[in-house]
């Protein structure tokens, strides 16, 4: 793994988290704890900072940035950010799953219990409801549910026990 510090700030990860051989981690980056970053994950926090809640996955080939000045890349608990998403300075709520190919944009709001379908692309300052998004750009295509909820709680809940297979 890379772990870089960049303007002073370096990446701090919290107990039990997996970081992937070949993942990075520069400058203002806090991951929480049993977490875990995937192969070739990039969380690139030189520009700004990027906040991971504990039981939180970073899949294969993910990038988590922002913009210098405009946002920050802000995770909750029991998130998983799929295979080779983009989540570009968001806040992304607690129990919620980001598909795979899927693109967040600087300063969306993704609140808790949603699902962001896979190759959507979520506009810059998108305040979105609970529920299923999907489509570019994403709309909502189901309302949020208690079964929503746990379906993205526990798609991140499968990834506490694949990380310690690594």
């Amino acid at each position: 793994m890379t772990i870089k510090e960049i303007n002073g700030k370096s990446p701090a990860v919290g107990k039990g988290t997996f970081v992937a051989e070949n993942a990075v981690l520069t400058g203002d980056v806090t991951v929480g704890d049993n977490c875990s970053i995937w192969y070739g994950a990039v969380l690139r926090g030189d520009v700004g900072a990027i906040r991971i809640g504990d039981n939180s996955n970073v899949q294969d080939g993910a990038v988590l940035h922002g913009t210098y000045g405009v946002s920050e890349t802000v995770l909750g608990e029991y998130v998983s950010v799929g295979h080779n998403a983009v989540v570009h300075g968001a806040r992304i709520g607690n129990d919620v799953l980001i598909g795979m190919g899927s693109v967040i944009m600087d300063n969306a709001v993704v609140p808790d219990g949603t699902i962001i379908a896979a190759g959507a692309v979520v506009l810059a300052n998108s305040i979105l409801e609970p529920g299923i998004y999907a489509g570019i750009p994403a709309k909502k295509v189901k309302e949020g549910s208690e079964k929503i909820t746990k379906m993205a709680h526990d798609n991140a809940a499968g990834y506490l026990e694949y990380k310690d297979w690594h």
